[in-house]
């Protein structure tokens, strides 16, 4: 039995680890990398149509968005995951598969006027509709045997609804290990999910632990209501829009809840009904998700009591959805004060960044963050104190307010992550993954320091040998990660598919051996 780290080893995005077993290869989680990274991800070490199945912790990008390019290229195999992330999915790849069509189109109009090569989308929404069909949707804490000798579950993280921490159950010469991935654990206490399930096992042999906010805490939990109040208030008497780059897909629906209280109980002054605009149709698309009966088993008590009661969590007077361009273009012709929800989260897509472009140079507006922004994103760079951005080619100036809302994360911090993880009581050999480089050396002396548990933290492109000793069989290049050589893929990606479309033919020959 071997573990492979691809991705988010070192890093906070592009999830993906392959678990050799019972002669099987399990590739859990396919994400999508997001902003820049300290070292390079190793290319897949087998071919996408030799993955025998993949196991999905949940829907955000940076954990699913590779899965249409690797179905693109070969991979066939089942896709476990919850129902709820088989829902969001649908909509979530396909926004993702809009994107890189929108962009690809944008960049050749460019290079056709300056005599470039023509670039390609990284997957199309036909490559979604094709990967979408090995999606195999299951339940929380039910046991599903999807090899022989392999047995999985799934258990709430309580990071997004349906998010989900997999135990993998695997026999090999009548001995039982239990591994564990945390996938992204969420923080306590936040509106319309549950909080996150304690591992179900006594006993783990290997556990492989996300570490996002691994070296922070979250302190006293703010009163969200009060602090967005405050916010809301102070822009609108200046006259200013409140601009909030929000995750479509649970963050976007979390703060709709926090909204409809502030408007219920009347707590902006002068400012009567306010216009809330959710401009993204794939937020839009999500919060309708949440609409759906058959999902409600995924909501906390709080939430199923206003909905028995009549009252819908998310919805409220003078909510406005843009559905088109249009509609998205005359929100800010609109000079009445608002607030404008808009992805992505991290201002590196969608448009948000038009809204930006609106309101970034205005004084009396305010950008609000409300989510984790990644190293190298055009949210982080803002948060950081940039002077001037650039969007669609211009030099926007920097001089509305710029807040974060505190304690509102979606991700566990280093004392929730140590109390998941020790409530197994067996000590289990543990792997730090998903965090900034030095988080991740930290939380694991953190792991070693508070629970004298052994942890690492494995690099792209290390390769484990599970057993009663963990033996290290490969070593990852570790190489610097080169943005020069990241803006030339980004913009095309022939060489991409070509290498797997090289890696399904060797599969293919080394298969005929002999024959």
């Amino acid at each position: 039995m071997k573990l492979y780290f691809v991705g988010a080893a070192h890093e906070v995005t592009g999830s993906c680890t392959i678990l050799y077993a019972c002669g099987k290869k399990i590739m859990i989680d396919c994400g999508m990398e997001q902003g820049e990274n300290v070292y390079e991800n190793v290319e897949l070490p087998v071919s996408p149509n030799d993955i025998d199945a993949m196991l999905l912790t949940h829907a955000h990008i940076d954990h699913s968005g590779h899965i249409p390019f690797v179905s693109a290229n070969g991979f066939s195999a089942p896709i476990y995951t919850t129902s709820a992330t088989d829902r969001l999915c649908r909509i979530m790849l396909m926004d993702s598969a809009h994107i890189q069509e929108f962009e690809a189109t944008w960049k050749n109009r460019k290079n056709k006027r300056s005599g470039k090569e023509p670039v390609e989308p990284l997957y199309t929404t036909q490559d979604v509709q094709n990967a979408l069909k090995y999606f195999t949707p299951c339940e929380y804490n039910e046991t599903y045997q999807i090899f022989d000798g392999i047995e999985i579950k799934f258990i709430d993280a309580g990071h997004l609804l349906g998010s989900s921490s997999i135990q993998i159950k695997v026999t090999e010469n009548s001995v039982t290990k239990t591994i564990l991935f945390s996938g992204d654990i969420g923080n306590i206490n936040r509106p319309l999910i549950k909080n996150p399930q304690k591992p179900p096992v006594k006993q783990a042999d290997y556990v492989i632990i996300e570490s996002t906010y691994g070296n922070r805490l979250h302190g006293d939990r703010p009163d969200y209501v009060l602090q967005l109040t405050g916010i809301i208030q102070s822009t609108f008497d200046n006259g200013g829009n409140v601009v909030i780059p929000s995750f479509a897909v649970g963050r976007t629906q979390e703060l709709l809840y926090l909204i409809r209280i502030i408007k219920e109980k009347g707590l902006i002054k002068n400012h009567a009904n306010f216009p809330v605009w959710v401009d993204s149709p794939l937020a839009v698309e999500a919060t309708e998700i949440y609409d759906d009966t058959k999902l409600q088993k995924y909501f906390d008590d709080d939430t199923l009591a206003l909905i028995n009661s009549g009252v819908n969590p998310i919805k409220f007077d003078n909510l406005k959805l843009a559905i088109t361009s249009d509609d998205s273009r005359m929100i800010n012709d609109d000079p009445t004060p608002k607030i404008i929800l808009s992805a992505s989260g991290m201002c590196e897509a969608g448009r948000i960044r038009h809204h930006l472009k609106h309101n970034l140079w205005r004084e009396e507006c305010t950008i609000l963050f409300v989510g984790y922004q990644a190293e190298g994103t055009l949210g982080r760079k803002i948060i950081e104190g940039a002077s001037s951005v650039n969007l669609f080619g211009e030099e926007v100036q920097v001089n509305a307010n710029i807040e974060k809302m505190q304690g509102i994360s979606g991700h566990a911090d280093k004392n929730m992550l140590l109390s998941w993880l020790g409530s197994i009581e067996q000590k289990p050999k543990v792997f730090v993954n998903h965090g900034h480089d030095t988080v991740c050396d930290e939380f694991a002396k953190s792991i070693e320091n508070e629970l004298e548990i052994s942890a690492l933290a494995p690099y792209s492109g290390d390769g484990f040998e599970l057993g009663d000793v963990v033996k290290q069989v490969d070593i990852g290049p570790r190489k610097l990660y080169d943005k020069k050589l990241h803006k030339v893929q980004r913009n095309n990606t022939v060489y991409d598919r070509l290498y797997l479309a090289g890696q399904n033919l060797m599969s293919v020959i080394e298969a005929s051996k002999g024959c």
